[in-house]
C-alpha cells in the first residue's frame, strides 16, 4: 500500500511529462502542519488512531506524529496544502470510522469521495472512490460512481493513487480542455479511467478553474485521518 502504483497516461499527458528522475516528489508532512495553509482549524498531528471502543463512529488518538486528524470533535474546516499543483500523481492514505465522510479535492476543486462504503452493493458518485457530482440550478449532475467497491471496513487504512490532468487554458485564459482523472486506484483496484470533469464539483473551495491549485482535505463532514500524502508533479508546474 505504501508503494505508489505505476500508471500509464494517455498521449496528451505523457507528452507533457518529464522523466521519472526529474519528477519532483513532494511529501505533504503529517509530522507537523508546515505543509498546510495558515487556516488549519482544529486539524492536528497525532501518532496513531483507532476506533473508539465506546463509540464506533469516533476515533481515539495517541500523541506523536505521522497522522493528520481533523480535531477531537471530528469536524473542522477544510485543510489546504500550501503547495499548489497542476498535472500530478498523488498517493493518499486515509481512514474513517463507521458512517463517516470526507473527500480529497484536487486543486481544491475536483473531488474524489471518501465514505464508509464497506459492503455497499449499488454504487453511486457519493460512495468511496466516486468522482463527486457538480451542482447547478437543476441540482446535482455529472457524478461518476466507482467501477467497483474497493472499500475496506471502517477503522482500516485505505489508499488512493490518482493521476490527475489539470484543465488547459490558452494565452488569454480561456479554457481549452477540461480537467481529467486519468486514473484513480482505490486500494490497488482501478475505479476510474479517463474521466473528464467539466468544472468544480459540489462543495469545492473555488468556483473558478485555474492551471494550479492546492490539494484540499475535507474536514467538516465527520471524523477522518490521513497519512503518507505524496504529490509527484507531471510536466512543468
Amino acid at each position: 500500500m505504501k508503494t505508489m502504483a505505476t500508471v500509464v497516461l494517455f498521449a496528451g499527458l505523457a507528452a507533457a511529462s518529464v522523466s521519472a528522475a526529474e519528477k519532483p516528489i513532494v511529501k505533504l508532512s503529517a509530522d507537523d502542519m508546515s505543509a498546510w495553509g495558515k487556516n488549519v482549524g482544529a486539524w492536528k498531528v497525532v501518532g496513531s488512531v483507532k476506533v473508539d471502543e465506546k463509540n464506533e463512529k469516533r476515533f481515539t488518538s495517541t500523541a506523536g506524529k505521522g497522522v493528520l486528524i481533523n480535531g477531537d470533535a471530528g469536524r473542522t474546516r477544510n485543510l489546504h496544502s500550501a503547495r499548489q499543483h497542476g498535472d500530478v500523481q498523488a498517493h493518499i492514505e486515509f481512514m474513517v470510522p463507521k458512517g463517516s465522510n470526507s473527500g480529497v479535492y484536487f486543486q481544491g476543486r475536483y473531488e474524489i469521495q471518501i465514505l464508509d462504503s464497506w459492503g455497499q452493493k449499488k454504487l453511486k458518485h457519493g460512495d468511496c472512490g466516486g468522482i463527486y457530482q457538480r451542482w447547478g440550478k437543476q441540482g446535482g449532475f455529472e457524478g461518476h460512481a466507482p467501477k467497483l467497491n474497493a472499500s475496506r471496513p471502517p477503522g482500516q487504512w485505505q489508499s488512493f493513487d490518482v493521476t490527475f490532468r489539470a484543465p488547459r487554458f490558452d494565452k488569454d485564459g480561456k479554457k481549452t480542455a477540461n480537467a481529467v482523472f486519468v486514473k484513480v486506484i482505490h486500494n490497488g483496484k482501478v475505479v476510474h479511467e479517463n474521466v473528464e470533469v467539466t468544472g468544480p464539483t459540489r462543495a469545492a473551495s473555488f468556483n473558478d478553474e485555474k492551471p494550479l491549485g492546492p490539494l484540499m482535505l475535507q474536514g467538516d463532514h465527520g471524523p477522518v485521518v490521513y497519512r503518507n500524502l505524496r504529490l509527484t508533479a507531471l510536466g512543468q508546474q
